[in-house]
């Protein structure tokens, strides 16, 4: 269960995602503590999270930001500084010339990218490396694993030139969602059974994200063994790119029940939508914890959360609570810093969360909130 911050979530406007800094800070230093014992890189995979009024603070301790095109670049390399490191199936040409002025590292997806961008690239003097495909696949969910067939994601070892290209410096592989060290591990030994004759021939390779260091059963000391192991055996510097792992159980979404029905079983429409602001709760698909709450039948009432958009299967779960809710209470989401705020929009003209941190002294800001003009000025 997530740690719960010691204030009161009525203070916050309705919805709001917050993010606590003394959990964030509890993540980061378990994660720098990584760092000075590998010697690795751990830069922040904004895909995860780019909520970066907190870019200074995680600053601190990553070595930077890893994007998946221009836009999340540019943001790293504005708001956080230190290394930019950019990867994407396939790049825009337009885009190109400014994603050479802002990243350090280029990452390609296939040999005809490479051959489309390495002059440009190498032109600009970026180190540049090529994804690879271990098809080695460690997980059960198919939508978040790249090793699965017909995988867009990397480049097979069928696939790859004899020799390695003039001018790649780096390997990249990216195989992991919300997995332990083993996971991690299995996938090195199949990325060097297919790939490892290359390895001695690169200067840096980059182990992608997916890894959860901050889980409490995560076991730090082989992740730190199979990259001390790795940096030995062939002298390249190694990047770590946790997204998830950074901000895992430091957030929380304030949502208010805005009505109850009766249609078979009680009914507690939010002001908060599984589709518009935690959408991996549909996609992945995955229950969130609920402060007080528990899996249906297990207290004494029981709801069905919906949202208030018109999607029918706008459905965030079944939850029951030791006493009845009310209109007008409030439910605290866990775990809603990665992935929600990033995927949040405006389907149905719902109203983006606020959002707010708690501050070293416990004390609630509010960062940001939105309105009508967020809405109209992004659709014409």
């Amino acid at each position: 269960m997530q740690s719960v911050p010691m204030f009161d979530f009525k203070s916050l406007p309705s919805p709001c995602y917050v993010v606590d800094k003394r959990l964030l800070v509890q993540n980061l230093e378990l994660l720098h503590q990584v760092k000075q014992k590998t010697g690795a890189k751990i830069l922040l995979a904004q895909k995860a999270f780019a909520m970066h009024s907190l870019y200074p603070m995680i600053h601190e301790y990553l070595d930077g930001t890893t994007a998946s095109g221009l836009f999340e670049a540019k943001l790293g390399a504005e708001k956080m500084g230190g290394e930019t490191h950019v990867f994407s199936p396939a790049y825009n040409k337009n885009e190109f010339s400014e994603i050479c002025q802002i990243c350090d590292h280029i990452i390609f997806n296939s040999m005809s990218q490479w051959e489309k961008f390495s002059a440009s690239a190498l032109a600009a003097k970026k180190s540049c490396g090529l994804r690879i495909n271990p098809e080695c696949s460690t997980q059960e969910h198919g939508i978040y694993d790249p090793c699965s067939p017909f995988s867009r994601l990397g480049i097979t070892i069928d696939n790859f030139p004899e020799n390695l290209p003039q001018g790649i410096e780096g390997l990249h592989l990216h195989t992991l969602c919300e997995q332990n060290a083993d996971a991690l591990q299995k996938t090195i030994e199949a990325s060097e059974k297919k790939f490892g004759k290359y390895f001695s021939q690169i200067k840096w390779l980059n182990l992608g994200g997916g890894h959860h260091i901050t889980r409490a059963d995560y076991d730090v000391e082989l992740l730190c063994k199979t990259i001390e192991t790795i940096k030995s055996r062939y002298g390249l510097e190694i990047y770590l790119e946790p997204g998830e792992a950074v901000v895992l159980n430091t957030g929380f979404l304030v949502a208010t029940v805005e009505d109850i029905i009766d249609n078979g079983m009680e009914i507690a429409i939010l002001d908060t939508s599984a589709s518009c602001h935690m959408p991996d709760v549909l996609e992945m698909p995955y229950r969130p914890e609920i402060i007080g709450a528990a899996g249906s039948g297990e207290e004494e009432y029981t709801y069905r959360l919906g949202a208030n958009t018109c999607l029918a299967g706008d459905i965030i779960g079944d939850y029951s609570f030791g006493k009845p809710l009310n209109v007008g209470e409030r439910l605290i989401f866990c775990d809603m810093a990665h992935y929600s705020m990033v995927k949040s929009n405006m389907f149905n003209g719902i109203n983006l969360p606020s959002i707010a941190v708690i501050n070293m002294d416990g004390e609630p800001q509010i960062i940001r909130t939105f309105g009508y003009e967020d809405y109209k000025e992004r659709l014409s």
